[in-house]
C-alpha cells in the first residue's frame, strides 16, 4: 500500500527486529515518540518549496472530494508551518466556498482556544503556527465544526496519531461528539502500517478517523465513544 513502511512478509532477522521494536515501544512509549519525531522532522526539513506547493494543492483536492467536508458549514483546521502539509490553499478555498474556518490558538494552560480564520494571520505567541487576529471564541468553539482537521507527524493504520508533543489536541478532541470526523494531515510516507511500525501511544493520546495525504484519504474507522 502506498505510504506504508516496512515489509509485512518479512521473516527471520527482520521479524526479530520488528518484535524488538514493538517491545521498545511498549516499554517506553515516550522515548519511542521522541525518536520517531526526530526522524520525521529531519525528513520534513529536506522537503523543497516546490514539493510543498504541489502537496498543498493535492491536499485541497483530496479534502474537497470528501462528503463530510463538502457538506460542512464550519471546519476547524490550522495554519501550517514549514515542512507540514500546507493548509493555506485549503483554507482559502474553503472560505471562498462560504465554509467558515476555525483556527487554534494555544493557551498558556495547555488548552486550545479557537478563532475564525479571515485570512489575516500573525506570528504565534506559543507552540504551533501562525494565529488568526479575530476575537477568541473559547475552547468549546471547536464544537461548531462539522469536521476537524488536525496536524500530525505520523498516523498509523489503527488511527494512532503522533503529534508534536504538547498534548493540545489530546485535550481538545475529547470535547467533540464522536460523530464529528477528525482528519489528520500527513505526507504520504508518514502513514505507517501499525503491524510494522506502530505509532507509540500513551493513555491520553487521542486517535483520528482518517489520514489525509496529498494523494488519498485513508479511512481508519471510528474513534472510541
Amino acid at each position: 500500500m502506498p505510504g506504508m513502511t516496512g515489509t509485512p512478509g518479512a521473516t527471520g532477522e527482520a521479524q526479530a527486529l520488528l518484535a524488538a521494536s514493538h517491545v521498545a515501544v511498549l516499554a517506553d512509549p515516550e522515548a519511542a515518540k521522541r525518536a520517531m519525531r526526530g526522524r520525521i522532522r529531519a525528513e520534513r526539513r529536506a522537503r523543497t518549496a516546490a514539493q510543498g506547493e504541489a502537496d498543498a494543492r493535492g491536499l485541497t483536492d483530496v479534502l474537497l472530494e470528501l462528503p463530510e467536508v463538502a457538506r460542512s458549514r464550519c471546519v476547524a483546521a490550522y495554519a501550517s508551518v514549514d515542512g507540514e502539509p500546507g493548509t493555506g490553499h485549503l483554507r482559502a478555498t474553503l472560505r471562498r466556498f462560504g465554509i467558515r474556518v476555525l483556527l487554534p490558538l494555544p493557551g498558556a494552560d495547555g488548552v486550545l482556544d479557537w478563532a475564525e480564520d479571515d485570512g489575516d494571520l500573525r506570528p504565534g505567541h506559543g507552540p504551533g503556527g501562525p494565529e488568526p487576529t479575530t476575537p477568541r471564541l473559547g475552547a468549546t468553539a471547536v464544537r461548531q465544526a462539522g469536521v476537524v482537521i488536525v496536524p500530525a507527524l505520523a498516523v498509523d493504520t489503527l488511527g494512532h496519531r503522533l503529534g508534536q508533543g504538547g498534548g493540545y489536541y489530546d485535550r481538545a478532541l475529547p470535547l467533540l461528539d464522536t460523530s464529528v470526523p477528525v482528519l489528520a494531515l500527513v505526507h504520504d510516507g508518514e502513514v505507517l502500517d501499525a503491524a510494522v511500525e506502530p505509532v507509540p501511544v500513551g493513555p491520553h493520546d487521542q486517535a483520528v478517523d482518517a489520514a489525509v495525504t496529498p494523494r488519498r484519504c485513508l479511512r481508519l474507522g471510528r474513534r472510541p465513544s
